[in-house]
């Protein structure tokens, strides 16, 4: 979901009102986190706000998370082509199902002991260096991925500012590393709920305002969905002239199956064994707090997804109404276009607002829960209590200065690369579901089993990727699939005990 290539037209400075908005946001949310980060005295302070959160605010903390500028933009992009509508639903029924399942099989393990992170369940079941090798994956692909997701928002701010984008980049980076720097975990998680409401007010304005342009309202979007088949939802994805595929496409992403299956488990990946999700489930004072966010999150996304693709709708409906409708490259520089040409001053720094949001939502949590990855995963006897501290919050500064470096550098490479890194970036959900498989389900699989079953699952995701059609929702069962299938097949020569299912 590459917006590198936006024509021209969108570049121009805002207006000084829309800049004073965005100033003022930003004070505002640097300010936050500096006043909440003044009670943190200890480690789970800083990486877990003490554990004694509401469960609704880590709801609201995990949607915002997991939602970047790359979702802001893209998704209303997905309904406004021609052919687009509202099929993408079909992934986020399988994020549901998959939350139900991390809330009744994963978030129990993690509530057991007094953990930190996710691959400490790991480390309890093979041992240190399957939970080194398990959070060393999520900290390389994570960073890889938030570097390259801070870059699409400093494409988006250069766009909309007039800023150089190394400028754009260092804004949205430095101001997200100063509240995260001080405020840690609390910080993190009362930010994305302001953050949260900022980004849907924001879809909400824009599209009650392409609905006031429209000359015939609700009814003439109405009209238009309907006449080209915008809210068809369901796609079964059964292709009866593949009988050697099972009759399953597996080479379209928006289907039923490859929704339910593959966002089911990419879900179960991202939730429930990914440590910027993890860490925020041990932020609450209790195993059920956990699971309701969790479970409640999956709905919100839902709704929230359902919007940005009904905005889609109206500005494909808006567009098919102007006789000079620019000639757009992608479909997701449709949304930033509109924002930038047709709206009024004010609300074009509320819009801007809201893509900081959305990015820096992202990035803090990733710095966070990075220097936590660290100092629980590999420096854990390091140091007093009070060293521990500050080494989080210089690792936050380290990561936090790693992505804004990722991001400048990724400005010379070419869109293909960025986007096979952003791929390559999500095989960890499928990797990590397959070690977790291997712990919970089995007693036989020992370490070195398990690293093998990781190395073998890595190779064939990168053999998938690169030399097959396959859509990118099967990443993940493939993942898992290879992962355990390895795993298994190893345990047979390295480990004796008697294979037993739990």
């Amino acid at each position: 979901m590459m917006i590198h290539d936006f024509p021209a037209l969108l570049a121009l400075r805002i207006s000084s009102i829309d800049a004073a908005i965005v100033a003022v946001y930003l004070a505002i949310l640097t300010g936050i986190g500096f006043w909440i980060g003044r009670g943190n005295r200890t480690v789970s302070d800083y990486l877990l706000g003490d554990r004694s959160l509401p469960w609704w605010a880590v709801l609201g903390s995990i949607v915002a998370t997991e939602t970047s500028t790359a979702t802001f933009l893209s998704v209303p992009g997905m309904a406004f082509v021609e052919g687009g509508n509202l099929q993408f639903l079909q992934l986020a029924m399988g994020f549901c199902v998959g939350r139900v399942i991390v809330a009744t099989h994963l978030i129990p393990l993690y509530f057991k002991g007094k953990l930190f992170t996710a691959y400490e369940v790991l480390h309890q079941r093979f041992g240190g260096v399957t939970q080194k090798t398990a959070s060393l994956i999520f900290l390389v692909t994570r960073n890889l991925g938030d570097g390259l997701r801070l870059l699409l928002a400093g494409i988006v701010v250069e766009k909309m500012s007039g800023l150089s984008l190394p400028q754009s980049i260092m804004i949205v980076g430095v101001c997200t590393i100063a509240y995260t720097f001080v405020g840690g975990m609390k910080a993190v998680i009362w930010s994305d709920c302001i953050q949260l409401v900022i980004y849907l007010s924001g879809g909400v304005v824009a599209l009650v305002l392409i609905i006031q342009m429209l000359p015939g309202g609700w009814s003439e979007l109405m009209n238009f969905a309907l006449a080209h088949n915008k809210f068809a939802f369901f796609d079964s994805g059964i292709d009866a002239s593949r009988p050697y595929t099972l009759f399953i496409n597996f080479t379209k992403a928006n289907t039923f199956l490859a929704g339910l299956i593959g966002g089911s488990l990419l879900s179960l990946g991202t939730h429930g064994t990914d440590q910027m999700m993890v860490q925020r489930y041990l932020c609450t004072d209790s195993q059920r707090g956990a699971a309701k966010a969790v479970v409640a999150s999956g709905l919100v996304v839902f709704v929230q997804f359902t919007l940005f693709l009904v905005l889609g709708i109206a500005l494909s409906a808006f567009y098919a109404t102007q006789t000079n409708s620019p000639a757009f490259v992608r479909s997701d520089e449709v949304f930033a276009t509109f924002i930038v040409q047709k709206m009024p001053v004010g609300l074009v720094g509320l819009m801007l607002a809201a893509v900081f949001s959305a990015a820096m939502s992202t990035l803090s949590s990733s710095l966070n829960s990075s220097a936590g990855a660290v100092v629980t995963d590999f420096l854990k006897d390091v140091g007093t209590p009070r060293t521990q501290l500050r080494l989080s919050r210089m690792l936050t500064l380290v990561f936090g200065v790693l992505q804004i470096g990722l991001a400048i550098a990724a400005i010379q490479l070419e869109r293909s690369v960025i986007d096979n890194a952003l791929a390559i970036a999500g095989f960890s959900s499928g990797i990590l579901v397959g070690v977790f498989a291997l712990g919970v389900l089995t007693r036989r699989v020992g370490q070195k089993s398990a690293m093998i079953g990781m190395l073998e699952g890595t190779m064939v995701l990168c053999i998938v990727k690169f030399w097959t059609p396959i859509a990118w929702p099967w990443y993940a069962p493939i993942g898992a699939a290879a992962t355990i299938s390895f795993g298994l097949i190893a345990s047979i020569t390295f480990d004796s005990e008697q294979d037993s299912l739990t």
